[in-house]
């Protein structure tokens, strides 16, 4: 089995269901007694910078939602913002995101990843779509299918 392959098929598929801009997989890399994320798998982005940003637990969209271990949904991004503090949030400013809904990946009662959907224009981010996008973590990528979740 090609991992790699098939988390990068899973996430365009769930791209092109929700019509939303871009899409990335962020997955947890352990790192000296600690735990990272790193987006790891990317559709729709506007450059492959976003792969080298490290995420904090607690920090960030992707940090937050790993910490949390709760959905999000931020419609209008800049209503959450503050433009000086975009710093913080590497992937809205590098990929011109307005409008955004993100989900954590669990296995075995922990959370591993984080799946992030998002759009360049505020307000496209729904409820109804953020439902989706967990629906579609939990049968697309938490089991690939019936693949056991796979990370690095």
């Amino acid at each position: 089995m090609n991992t790699n392959k098939d988390y990068q098929v899973q996430i365009e598929k769930i791209r092109e269901a929700l019509h939303c801009d871009i899409i990335a997989l962020a997955l947890v890399e352990s790192a000296e007694n600690m735990h990272v994320l790193k987006w790891q798998y990317t559709s729709g982005t506007i450059s492959e910078r976003i792969k080298k940003v490290v995420l904090q637990s607690g920090k960030g969209i992707a940090g937050g939602v790993f910490k949390n271990g709760k959905p999000l949904l931020m419609a209008d991004v800049e209503e959450f913002t503050v433009k000086n503090d975009l710093f913080n949030y590497p992937i809205l400013k590098l990929e011109k995101i307005l409008s955004i809904g993100a989900t954590p990946l669990w296995h075995s009662g922990r959370v591993v990843g984080v799946l992030l959907a998002g759009f360049r224009e505020p307000h496209l981010m729904t409820p109804e779509r953020l439902d989706m996008l967990i629906s579609m973590s939990k049968s697309d990528i938490g089991t690939l299918d019936g693949k056991e979740l796979m990370w690095s």
